[in-house]
């Protein structure tokens, strides 16, 4: 994808003018995102998943004019006619190729940012309250008609005591409705409320997540301290990987001058002091952060379950297919930094090279590419365990 080219899209931007315009800015209403867009999965396979104990999903509705709110999995599920339900089916995704290649348009924004595709069904009336999400989304209208209104408020007080987080005092700016093919992008924190108009309503919502600063400092100290452990020998680096280069921190704490004392429950200034100084030698440096998010942001939803490929009887070792291609399975994530390489919660033993990068960034590798066929050894070792897991599938054609 060429981040300058125009697309029909994003209305006539490009990606750059998109991400420097209204990307976490401003919403934007693309009418006819995708023209004749065909829903990729119908109802009746939506309601099916939201019957599956291995999916998540909700049920909400209105009775009595109060807020109701069920997760599924769901033995019984509203009948064509019932008005104001909306059944919400999250990460579809994980389930489906369809909706999974449905992403691939989107990859201009990175891939560390995505979070999933949540599909929701609704009847005449049905919606889930005006409400703010805390990130960025893409609300693609795939069936039905549905009307939105949004708009940037400062006032996000909730409505107490409900099941449902829904805002105490709307305030909409826009008042819209979507047809097939139409898109909404909103930004974090936009107020929006959308109401199905008619039966047979269908949206996507494209959603990318957005970690608070605390969950990453979470997990870089966590990751250091796992790493400190490492150095001593008392565990496994990070993520059970080997651990990085770093001080040693096996020293014990010494404190030939510490006079006698009359207050023994005191904590003591040069235990405090130590304590501070050792942190100091800590190096929370590139290759920390990027080893911390590369294992974190790859770790496969506990959802996902990975199937040995039909075509994992090919021998990438010593038969490197003349044809074909190689594809990532649609639950496998995979990114990289520099030489590094992360799939699935891992760091792999091999660098990033051209081939691997490739990978990563079209989910498929073309046998006959030169750089597939400089890969090494190792290399090739690694993709042939990943076609056994089921991360990785060979493709006799895409």
């Amino acid at each position: 994808m060429k981040p300058q080219q125009p697309l029909p899209l994003l209305g006539g931007l490009s990606p750059a003018d998109f991400m420097r315009r209204h990307w976490q800015r401003k919403p934007l209403l693309i009418r006819q995102a995708i023209a004749g867009f065909k829903p990729p999965l119908n109802i009746a396979t939506l309601k099916k998943l939201a019957r599956r104990d291995d999916v998540e999903s909700r049920l909400i509705w209105r009775e009595d004019g109060a807020w109701q709110m069920e997760q599924g999995p769901f033995a019984r599920l509203p009948q064509t006619g019932e008005p104001d339900w909306t059944l919400l089916v999250q990460s579809v995704d994980l389930h489906s190729d369809a909706v999974s290649a449905l992403l691939q348009q989107f990859r201009f924004i990175p891939d560390a940012r995505l979070d999933d595709i949540m599909i929701s069904v609704a009847a005449d009336g049905g919606g889930v309250g005006p409400h703010f999400d805390s990130y960025d989304v893409f609300l693609l209208q795939a069936a039905g008609r549905r009307r939105w209104r949004y708009g940037r408020q400062k006032d996000l007080s909730l409505q107490p005591g409900l099941p449902l987080k829904i805002l105490g005092n709307f305030t909409p700016e826009h008042d819209v409705v979507l047809e097939p093919g139409d898109m909404l992008y909103l930004p974090p924190q936009a107020a929006h409320d959308g109401i199905a108009v008619g039966d047979g309503c269908m949206t996507i919502s494209i959603g990318f997540r957005a970690p608070t600063q605390a969950v990453l400092a979470r997990g870089l100290l966590e990751a250091a301290a796992d790493q400190a452990m490492a150095r001593i020998g008392l565990l496994g680096g990070p993520y059970g990987e080997p651990p990085l280069p770093g001080p040693r921190l096996d020293a014990l704490y010494r404190d030939p001058g510490q006079p006698a004392v009359d207050t023994p429950a005191a904590l003591p200034d040069g235990l405090v002091q130590a304590t501070l100084d050792t942190l100091a030698k800590v190096r929370f440096d590139d290759a920390l952060a990027s080893r911390f998010l590369g294992c974190w942001l790859t770790e496969p939803s506990n959802l996902a379950v990975f199937d040995p490929s039909p075509g994992a009887d090919v021998d990438l070792l010593t038969d490197w297919p003349e044809s074909g291609a190689l594809q990532l399975d649609r639950r496998t994530r995979m990114l990289y930094r520099g030489r590094q390489l992360f799939i699935n919660g891992e760091t792999a033993p091999v660098a990033a090279d051209a081939a691997l990068r490739a990978l990563a960034d079209a989910r498929h590798l073309d046998c006959a590419d030169p750089r597939s066929r400089r890969l090494g050894d190792l290399a090739r070792e690694c993709l042939a365990d990943w076609l056994d897991a089921g991360w990785l599938h060979y493709r006799a054609s895409l």
